[in-house]
């Protein structure tokens, strides 16, 4: 197994960004991620995917697009295409007839930001998804780092304060989203849940202060999708790029929040009579189960079933639960930082059926 840290949802000068796809592949190279998904507003950007070479190492470039309905007032139902192999802009008016041309074409689908609340301050509306009526989607992007700005930000000073001290800002995912996660796994659903940055690289003027707002670099070093491969990336685009997506299409993956401290090492398993199991994966509950998760570093930890919290373990590296109740299992782990505890690793669930 190989394990591959993602930074994805981000934006260039193509659509509402400051930077280029150059200086994005630069930055990310510095925060030693190894893939970058660009996901510019309504437009899928050619040219530029690929691997950028650095002095020690690369980094994979990759470009998906994040669609709305550019007529609709607010505009709600953001969603997150990867691996497409057209352009689908056209369609956004329709989120179950877009999502279902992007299966068509062989991309993945994530509705993006699915709780994003106003920010009165800076004249930022509600762009939250609406249509839960929607099906056969990926799945869901459950840690914004823009979303829960704009929830922490009630006046221009807040936002003042955390332009500079953008550490302190993260703390968790929004619990509307983890509740909505929670209930659509409950029903009986497949879905994948993934950590994006939302990088913008804006520039912040007022009055004699500039500021940006956060530079792509901070967000490579924050929260961050890990995924689980099968084997390590070649170096070649196409086999590469078809890697990459199918272990998030699989739901092999994590949101890691590596800033407090990296949470690269993390792995979630569960041994059955005669397979093991990694997040995404489905195992027979017959015979028993045994849930294991290992960590980097120390951390509380919590064992969810279905939405529930049924084992919480505080400072523990390893932790150890078995069952035989069939249902969703996720793991959330907790450390401090900067004086309050933060949300650090989310894993995917494993399915026991």
């Amino acid at each position: 197994m190989h394990e591959i840290v993602i930074n994805l949802h981000m934006h260039t000068r193509y659509s509402d960004g400051t930077g280029t796809h150059a200086e994005i592949a630069a930055a990310a190279l510095k925060a030693n991620v190894e893939v970058v998904i660009v996901t510019d507003h309504n437009v899928l950007v050619h040219g530029f995917e690929g691997y950028y070479r650095g002095k020690k190492r690369n980094v994979l470039l990759l470009i998906g697009e994040e669609l709305h309905d550019q007529a609709r007032a607010p505009q709600k139902n953001h969603l997150l295409v990867l691996g497409a192999s057209r352009e689908l802009a056209m369609l956004a008016d329709d989120p179950q007839h877009l999502i279902d041309a992007v299966r068509d074409s062989g991309g993945l689908s994530f509705i993006a930001h699915p709780i994003d609340p106003a920010a009165p301050a800076f004249n930022e509306t509600d762009i939250s998804w609406e249509d839960w009526s929607v099906q056969r989607y990926t799945g869901i992007e459950i840690w914004n780092g823009l979303s829960e700005l704009k929830t922490i930000i009630p006046s221009k000073m807040h936002g003042v304060f955390y332009a500079y001290f953008p550490a302190l800002a993260a703390h968790r995912p929004i619990s509307a989203a983890l509740e909505k996660w929670d209930e659509l796994l409950k029903n009986g659903n497949r879905v994948v849940a993934i950590g994006g940055s939302d990088a913008h690289a804006l520039h912040m003027r007022m009055g004699f202060l500039h500021r940006v707002i956060y530079p792509y670099e901070f967000h490579f070093r924050a929260i961050n999708t890990h995924a689980i491969l099968s084997a390590p990336l070649s170096g070649e685009l196409s086999a590469d790029r078809k890697m990459v997506y199918e272990a998030l299409a699989r739901g092999n993956c994590f949101i890691g929040y590596d800033l407090p401290a990296s949470t690269r090492g993390f792995r979630f398993t569960a041994q059955g009579r005669d397979r093991l199991a990694t997040m995404g994966d489905e195992i027979p509950a017959k015979w028993g189960v045994t849930l294991q998760a290992k960590l980097p570093r120390h951390a509380e930890i919590h064992l969810l079933h279905n939405g529930e919290v049924i084992r919480t373990w505080k400072n523990q590296m390893i932790c150890t639960h078995i069952t035989t109740e069939p249902g969703s299992y996720r793991l959330e782990a907790y450390r401090r930082y900067l004086g309050k505890k933060r949300g650090w690793i989310f894993s995917n669930p494993i399915y026991v059926r």
